[in-house]
């Protein structure tokens, strides 16, 4: 039982003290990562959001950001008049793991072809850490050909595209594409580190 007057401590995780980044692009189910970044910090993880300017209309910045205690990096400068910036590399090199989600199919496409227009695409391709993707999308999307070519496009670099379930979508439609859950997300996260230490 917790002596009074002393704060109560989250025990210990394989999250504790890692360094995540979670990538947020423009999907309906942007709305989740409210909860995974949550569920993230409770797991004792440092977590820096970036928000593609297109996912700032599913998911605002401030949710994000007093969620993860961290200002929410949404494009490539942070003070024009001073030359200020965001420093994809730096970024790249802080995590020790980039999670996407959810992983739209415009930016899959984009990762999986080395395109670079917003500054989640640059910290994507300047990160030495494991990627993980969470594909959201809808289902005649998530089964198109130039989709699943980029999905399997960005197993063979190595990336961790994790399953997307069937199940009720926000068209109507019933399928596979829906982004993982949040929790289960942590799960994933959990085992790889856990899988590290023991090797």
């Amino acid at each position: 039982m917790t002596e009074p007057g002393t704060k109560h401590q989250a025990p210990s995780t394989n999250l504790s003290g890692r360094r995540i980044l979670l990538g947020v692009s423009a999907s309906i189910a942007a709305y989740k990562a409210a909860m995974l970044t949550r569920l993230l910090v409770k797991a004792g993880a440092e977590v820096q959001v970036i928000l593609t300017e297109a996912a700032a209309a599913f998911v605002t910045p401030l949710t994000l950001g007093t969620l993860s205690k961290k200002p929410v990096l949404t494009g490539f400068l942070r003070d024009a008049a001073a030359g200020e910036w965001h420093n994809h590399v730096e970024l790249g090199l802080w995590a020790d793991a980039l999670i996407i989600a959810p992983a739209s199919a415009n930016t899959i496409g984009q990762l999986a072809n080395g395109l670079c227009p917003n500054l989640l695409c640059a910290v994507y391709l300047s990160a030495r850490c494991p990627v993980l993707l969470a594909p959201a999308m809808d289902v005649d999307m998530f089964a198109h050909p130039a989709v699943t070519q980029n999905l399997a496009r960005l197993r063979s670099f190595g990336n961790h595209v994790l399953d997307s379930p069937s199940g009720e979508l926000a068209s109507g439609l019933s399928g596979p594409g829906r982004m993982l859950e949040p929790e289960a997300i942590v799960a994933e996260l959990e085992r790889y580190f856990e899988l590290k230490i023991k090797n």
